[in-house]
């Protein structure tokens, strides 16, 4: 009998512990230990660059670190997925991106994620289009004298960060609106593909913003156009591709962060209207548009549908443009 008992008041103190927990996430107490931060590409790229900009300003503003975490590889899959299967106790943050996010989805059989269902939209963060950038052995100083030096037997290859990333879409679309064919080779991360673009191993990149234009502007590497339908006051002086003479054509690259279903909602709340106000803070907006992007804060509800229209578009582009991984 006292067994018995020693027992239950054994169950009761680690359910009064249990409700204790949750009383303090839900008086706002969280967080009150470091915060994982995961960044499914190397360091160095865009999704490093953002997440390390944000973890920066929520550690100051929470006085909890916020360590950044690159699981690089397959196209952001290695790292989404370790996210999906995070505890959902708002310690996990993913910045997922467009590729990861509304892509992947569509192109690989039997992933181990889904996105609308393992994933509670937090907020978008930003948002631009990718820059077409060469290597400076190639002879085109536009998208015209490009395709015309493709076509005359130019050797391309292009980098992409994996198969089905937002730059290697960007390509395929490109070729096939201009009936051009480039050779593929994916990286496992955007700044890897620059270091290879500089050194001439490969001749082209539809490449992220915010790694490619610090060597634009040092004149390492040239600026062709931007995949927005418009060009962008980020990148003056440079046209889009539909500018360019390529009527139509239009792709665009969004970061956003998100944590695991289940996170509890007033945690998900904090979440949000902390990282909205960060990133409209003028110093992030600043820093963003010095990279390249736009600082683009959301609600949840706003960031939901975004994903759930991108999915949408991208699963009809690939099916347009036949994209198949076995």
């Amino acid at each position: 009998m006292k067994t018995s008992v020693a027992a239950i008041g054994a169950c009761l103190s680690l359910a009064l512990s249990a409700v204790q927990i949750a009383s303090a996430a839900e008086s706002g107490a969280y967080p009150t230990k470091p915060i994982r931060l995961i960044a499914p590409f190397p360091a160095g790229g865009t999704s490093d660059t953002i997440a390390r900009t944000l973890g920066q300003k929520l550690t100051e503003a929470w006085k909890q670190g916020v360590v950044v975490d690159n699981r690089g590889g397959v196209g952001g899959i290695v790292g989404t997925t370790m996210a999906a299967r995070a505890p959902a106790d708002g310690y996990t943050l993913l910045v997922g991106n467009v590729g990861p996010v509304a892509i992947n989805g569509s192109l690989y059989k039997g992933l181990e994620y889904d996105a609308v269902r393992d994933f509670v939209p937090v907020t978008m963060a930003a948002a631009g289009p990718n820059i077409v950038v060469v290597n400076p052995s190639v002879k085109a100083a536009n998208i015209k004298e490009l395709v015309a030096y493709i076509k005359g037997g130019g050797k391309i290859d292009f980098g992409t960060s994996g198969a089905g990333s937002i730059s290697h879409l960007a390509a395929e679309m490109f070729m096939n609106m201009t009936g051009t064919k480039l050779l593929h080779v994916p990286y496992k991360g955007s700044a890897l593909i620059i270091n290879d673009l500089l050194g001439g191993q490969i001749q082209i990149s539809f490449s992220d913003m915010p790694v490619a234009l610090p060597h634009v502007k040092a004149n390492k590497l040239r600026a062709l156009a931007v995949t927005g339908a418009k060009s962008t006051p980020l990148v003056p002086g440079v046209p889009s591709v539909a500018e360019a003479g390529i009527a139509g054509y239009a792709i665009e690259s969004w970061w956003g962060v998100l944590v695991p279903t289940g996170t509890p909602k007033d945690i998900t709340a904090k979440l949000n209207s902390e990282l909205v106000r960060i990133l409209n803070t003028q110093e992030v907006k600043d820093r963003f548009a010095a990279l390249g992007v736009e600082a683009v804060p959301s609600t949840q509800a706003q960031f939901g549908q975004t994903i759930n229209t991108e999915i949408a578009k991208f699963a009809k582009l690939i099916k347009d443009v036949g994209i198949k991984i076995e």
